[in-house]
């Protein structure tokens, strides 16, 4: 990269990625929003088929249930002044016995270095899904996801909200941890709301 290149070519840069083009069965489609200005990193793993289908993050069933849990619509949602959406990786990856495959493992140590340091006005970052929380926390992420999001408080201090995906998938999970929507999901939209002033 050079350091004359604009955040809108690094953009551009990305959006034009075939890095794990022979690995990606549906073809590269990488999906972000991004700005110099954004408040809210949010970092998830990576496109499902309705999001690569449409190019719009989280335009899914999982992006209805993280708005609700955010406490925001989709216009602020979709705003890249306000919100940066970066997955661990930007393309859809496949689907396998379980539900999708994991992001590609060459994406985001391709792309987070160049991206993630000119995101400058991010005042709080939300570690979505396990994938994310190793990418964000590394040895600092608990031994399960559930340990991780139950020291919630802790990577606060640090900027980092971890939180489980929103995926219909995680119903079961969502009801053997009731403190989730008690005492996480309150302090998850006040701290958004602080972030997005």
């Amino acid at each position: 990269m050079s350091r004359q290149e604009s955040f809108e070519q690094l953009v551009i840069r990305i959006r034009a990625c075939r890095l794990c083009e022979a690995h990606l069965p549906l073809g590269p489609r990488p999906v972000l929003q991004a700005s110099p200005q954004s408040r809210l990193l949010i970092v998830s793993q990576a496109p499902g088929r309705k999001v690569h289908d449409t190019g719009i993050p989280f335009n899914d069933v999982s992006g209805d249930r993280l708005r609700d849990w955010l406490g925001i619509d989709k216009p602020v949602f979709y705003d890249a002044d306000k919100i940066a959406i970066v997955p661990m990786g930007f393309c859809f990856p496949g689907t396998g016995k379980g539900g999708d495959l994991p992001p590609r493992p060459e994406c985001a140590p391709a792309w987070h270095p160049h991206l993630l340091p000119r995101l400058t006005q991010v005042r709080l970052t939300l570690a979505i899904g396990q994938y994310a929380q190793a990418g964000l926390l590394g040895q600092r992420r608990g031994r399960t996801l559930t340990d991780t999001v139950l020291a919630w408080r802790e990577h606060l201090a640090h900027g980092v909200l971890p939180l489980p995906h929103p995926s219909p998938r995680n119903q079961l999970w969502l009801k053997r941890n009731p403190w989730f929507e008690a005492a996480l999901l309150p302090e998850l939209r006040r701290q958004v709301q602080l972030a997005l002033r």
